[in-house]
């Protein structure tokens, strides 16, 4: 954008405030523009909560006009109930801009007001400063959710009808039904005998079942030429032609009235009738895929996104209007499956989420992660409308993106260079320390959440990513753990290597797992790549024809091989001894206390082998930390647990053996020494 001012400065003069202003400005734009191909550079026609605003404000529907009068008494008297009630929301980042000057007009920060009001005035009648009215609050700095509105939208769209649901549903409405009339009509033969009207009756029977069997194609049952329902059809249709039964449909015939009338008894019956009205009440329940729609209906509402906690709104029971609309039952409830994806959507703490067990792995955990690194800026302030404000400003770009995958410094960065961002930084915190507690507080949830998994893949970037805002040389080891094309291996292999050495040294996990650590120390000093992937090789048990190839040559880099990967991982720890020496991580619970949580997730019946293998790790890993007091208190306890799990006991025996020798073998406690930042 190229803005021209009314007079040039002269010659030799300073450059005005105004003009630097309208610079800085210009190159916020300008960033902003080279990201965001879709968005129009004049800010497009008013959106109508603008000419709602004006229509209310009673100004002409310009922008300009609108800046104006927001600037004026009654104008920031708007903008600080807003700010109070939080009832907006920021899907544009200037969106955030009057809110900003409102804050600090009321702060008393009437300079910094000042100067911000200058460099957005020259832009005013393109950009929509205006706030964006909302119904419902906007959700805290530490707020996550799991999935966006169109997200679970998505996935309630991909709920289809159940064919075994189905399948039952017609067997109750349909048939069984039909099968109590052709019950009732035989039994009527024993006092009426086969007259004129039975006979017309059961022809009638027998139309009724031809038309049914071609509308009605789920159950396969009545097919079944042995069945009872088969048998009297078959007898029926033998009397309605005038032909008298042989004697083996005969005695068919007799036993499959005598066995259904045993099994539900006579139609028509208190015990018979009962069964029939639970049966009819199951069937007409509203199928899953229905109330799914239902709830994918509900989503359509503009503000879904920021439905309230506890509102009911969107995971109520069908209300009379929607019952009208869609032939639903009023009053309905949802299925849970359906009320958890609703849920997901709502903004709430993620230790709650946890609580709930609303994050059933450490890798859903990883996807919610980039969210509060999103914040994390905004939750260092003290006021808490200005922490709100800054939230929604730094979430604005996620109404646009992905919600867990759209965060990069990058993206960080840039929102932190627009002038009403820029102009409260004084209020706020440092925001490399910031940087660096919302590391640690992440990887301590990251451990404490799911002690027995470890750190997972698609957190190590958010952890990279957040080591740079806070310009710390902490370097994260990521898989896979060579380059695909040129084969080389990870350069992060050998930091990690470092730290797992000085952290392990001596203790449990080193005896354990049979490493020696001070000359796999020196190996990775000198980056030899080649003697690494080698002891990897040899730890995994892979023959000498597979780590050197057919005549001495591999096709494929050795670090590729999974079983290489995987001891990797052992010896580094993967990230966990990284995060101790280097990021200071404290986990609240104590290692004892995650050591006991990584053990119940290692003895689980439903765990596969390799996810046991990994909890049983990080096992070893958090009773190396612990004191010799500790390490023997959880060995204690790991005995009284499998004194009544005896299947969990005999696969672990081996194992625990292992460790017991290795934790009471000669050995000093490890200093982590971890260098705070």
């Amino acid at each position: 954008m190229n803005e021209k001012t009314d007079q040039q400065p002269p010659a030799g003069s300073p450059l005005p405030a105004a003009v630097r202003a309208g610079a800085r400005m210009r190159h916020w734009l300008r960033a902003l523009s080279d990201t965001d191909r879709a968005r129009p550079a004049d800010g497009g026609p008013l959106r109508p909560y603008e000419l709602e605003a004006a229509r209310r404000a009673g100004v002409p529907a310009t922008r300009l006009d609108l800046f104006a009068h927001f600037l004026g008494e009654d104008g920031l008297r708007t903008l600080w109930s807003l700010l109070d009630s939080g009832r907006y929301e920021v899907t544009l980042p200037e969106e955030a801009a009057l809110l900003t000057v409102a804050w600090l007009v009321r702060a008393g920060d009437d300079d910094a007001a000042e100067e911000l009001v200058a460099q957005l005035r020259p832009f005013a009648d393109r950009l929509p400063l205006t706030p964006r009215p909302a119904d419902v609050p906007a959700p805290p700095a530490d707020a996550v959710r799991r999935r966006s509105a169109a997200e679970a939208s998505i996935a309630l769209g991909l709920r289809k009808p159940n064919p075994a649901v189905e399948a039952q549903r017609e067997a109750l409405s349909v048939w069984r039904p039909f099968e109590d009339e052709l019950l009732a009509h035989r039994l009527r033969a024993d006092s009426e005998g086969h007259g004129a009207q039975w006979r017309a009756d059961g022809a009638a029977l027998l139309e009724r079942y031809a038309d049914l069997a071609a509308r009605h194609t789920r159950c396969t049952g009545h097919l079944d030429p042995k069945s009872n329902p088969a048998i009297l059809r078959r007898a029926l249709a033998e009397a309605v032609a005038g032909r008298p039964a042989d004697p083996r449909l005969a005695g068919l015939l007799r036993h499959a009235v005598t066995s259904m009338v045993a099994k539900r008894g006579r139609p028509g019956s208190p015990e018979h009738t009962r069964l029939r009205e639970v049966q009819a009440a199951q069937a007409a329940r509203p199928a899953h895929h229905e109330l799914a729609a239902l709830a994918r209906h509900r989503l359509c509402a503009p503000d879904a996104d920021r439905a309230a906690p506890g509102a009911g709104r969107l995971e109520g029971p069908v209300t009379a209007e929607e019952a009208a609309r869609t032939s639903l039952p009023a009053g309905t409830a949802l299925p849970p499956a359906v009320r958890a994806l609703l849920a997901g959507i709502r903004p709430t703490d993620v230790t709650a989420l946890l609580a709930q067990a609303a994050v059933p792995s450490a890798e859903v955990l990883a996807e919610l992660v980039p969210q509060l690194a999103t914040t994390h800026t905004a939750r260092g302030y003290a006021d808490e409308p200005l922490r709100t404000l800054l939230a929604a400003t730094h979430r604005s770009g996620a109404a646009r993106s992905t919600v867990n995958h759209w965060w990069t410094p990058a993206r960080h960065a840039r929102t932190g260079t627009a002038p009403w961002v820029r102009a409260v930084a004084a209020h706020g915190p440092d925001p490399v320390a910031q940087a660096r507690l919302t590391l640690r507080a992440v990887g301590e949830l990251a451990v404490e959440a799911f002690p027995g998994a470890g750190i997972p893949d698609r957190l190590v970037g958010t952890l990279s990513s957040l080591a740079q805002l806070a310009q710390l040389p902490v370097r994260f080891l990521s898989m896979p753990l060579a380059n695909s094309f040129s084969g080389a291996v990870n350069p992060d292999l050998y930091p990690a290597v470092h730290n797992a050495a000085d952290l392990l040294r001596g203790t449990p996990y080193e005896r354990y797992y049979g490493i020696d650590y001070a000359a796999l120390r020196e190996r990775a000093a000198a980056q030899d790549a080649v003697a690494l992937m080698d002891l990897c090789a040899g730890r995994a048990g892979l023959p000498q024809h597979r780590r050197t190839g057919q005549g001495g040559r591999r096709d494929t880099p050795l670090a590729h091989d999974a079983a290489v990967q995987e001891q990797a991982r052992v010896l580094t720890t993967f990230n966990m001894a990284t995060l101790v020496r280097e990021v200071g991580i404290e986990p609240s619970s104590g290692w004892d206390g995650l050591a006991r949580g990584a053990f119940t997730a290692a003895r689980r019946r439903s765990a596969t082998p390799k996810r046991t293998a990994c909890a049983w790790r990080q096992l070893v890993f958090h009773l190396s930390l612990c004191g010799a007091d500790e390490q023997a208190a959880v060995l204690v306890w790991i005995d009284a647990e499998l004194a009544r799990l005896p299947q969990a006991a005999a696969r672990l025996a081996p194992a625990l053996a292992r460790l017991r020798l290795a934790a009471t073998s000669s050995g000093t406690r490890p200093s982590p020494r971890a260098c705070r930042p």
